[in-house]
């Protein structure tokens, strides 16, 4: 229970920070007279024009709540008027927002603040995201298939009259094959061995015991003994092991933002007027998006949508969209934005490929 509390806090957290690096231009509140209780300045509008607080204070605690809410849900409303943007012309939001138009609609990093969070806060309540749950589905499928072939190999070596001969040998050797399976298996899912006589398959096809013996060898002493000790710690627990990468993947979510940069400049080569800035807000917007989306699909899998629906949503959705904010964000034509599609969506496994190798690098540092 301490768990979906926390994510529960951690979703308003996410807002409220979201909240803090939104813009606030775009909100009505009554029109201010007199003198700003901030600054002092004489009031002519709803704004102080000075130092620009509200002309309009609360002091109730039911006013606390509704800033909570407003910032968790609302964005001032502008969450409501970029989100279909977002789903379904993400190149004219991207666009608009580079050109000036800022306080219609939830800025990049704001969004990109509140999708993270939220993500975080629906897989602690859901119990992990569709990748992580179908793997577990599976790993749980592969380990009762695993059990029966187990109990039938063992019970027909329990009868060695009914053998024929050499038939023993042949069925002991696969009784281990089987048996260092189920072990690898259990060691990816809880950390233990089920057969401590078999040990697990390595990859040369011979077998290794559950243990870490291997040294890093960077040339410096320190990190050699970090890394040592992470990795040890890695083996022994890989469910604890997970969940801190998976934690640290929500902590370091915005380091994928300047790792996508130098690749949205090269797809962006030749098209002229843009700069990084611009590379920025398209990054961190699709960034969101694809959060969401992929939010949306482990939402779907956990009330039962057919793992084919979802699945193929996961393979069209992406491309798509990303060809459109391509085309429309920086005025390029069909054929041009679908071949800088493709380019990108290259440089995007480069990009999940490092942060995945980042996030391996922070779990074994501890």
């Amino acid at each position: 229970m301490s768990g979906e509390l926390d994510a529960a806090g951690t979703a308003i957290e996410g807002a409220l920070l979201g909240a803090a690096v939104e813009p606030s231009q775009g909100g009505t509140v009554a029109e201010g007279t007199g003198a700003c209780l901030n600054c002092g300045a004489t009031l002519s509008g709803p704004y102080c024009a000075v130092c620009g607080q509200k002309a309009h204070v609360h002091r109730t605690l039911s006013a606390i709540w509704h800033d909570i809410l407003h910032s968790a849900l609302h964005f001032d409303g502008k969450m409501w008027r970029t989100l279909p943007m977002l789903l379904f012309k993400p190149g004219e939001l991207t666009r608009r927002y580079v050109l000036g138009e800022r306080a219609k609609f939830v800025s990049p990093m704001a969004l990109f603040l509140f999708s993270i969070f939220l993500m975080f806060a629906v897989f602690s309540f859901s119990g992990g995201s569709a990748v992580q749950n179908n793997w577990q589905r599976g790993a749980q499928e592969e380990a009762a298939k695993l059990d029966k072939e187990i109990a039938a190999t063992e019970t027909r070596l329990s009868k060695p009259a009914e053998l024929k001969p050499g038939e023993d040998k042949e069925l002991t050797a696969k009784l281990n094959e089987l048996k260092m399976e189920r072990n690898g298996i259990a060691f990816a899912t809880t950390g233990a061995p089920i057969y401590d006589e078999a040990g697990v398959r390595s990859s040369d096809g011979g077998k290794r015991w559950l243990s870490y013996n291997s040294k890093a060898e960077t040339g410096w002493l320190w990190l050699d003994q970090t890394l040592d000790k992470g990795a040890k710690k890695m083996v022994s627990n890989p469910s604890l092991a997970f969940y801190k990468l998976q934690s640290n993947g929500y902590k370091f979510a915005w380091l994928l933002i300047p790792l996508s940069l130098p690749f949205v400049w090269l797809v962006t080569i030749g098209v002229r007027g843009h700069r990084f800035y611009d590379h920025a807000v398209f990054a961190t917007y699709s960034i969101a998006f694809m959060s969401l989306l992929f939010l949306s699909i482990t939402l779907m899998s956990r009330i039962g949508l057919d793992d084919s629906f979802w699945g193929l949503a996961f393979v069209l959705i992406p491309p798509i969209h990303i060809y459109k904010q391509l085309r429309h964000a920086y005025g390029l034509s069909r054929g041009s934005a679908m071949l800088r599609a493709i380019l990108l969506l290259l440089f995007i496994v480069i990009v999940v490929s490092l942060f995945a190798m980042t996030l391996l690098f922070l779990g074994l540092l501890g």
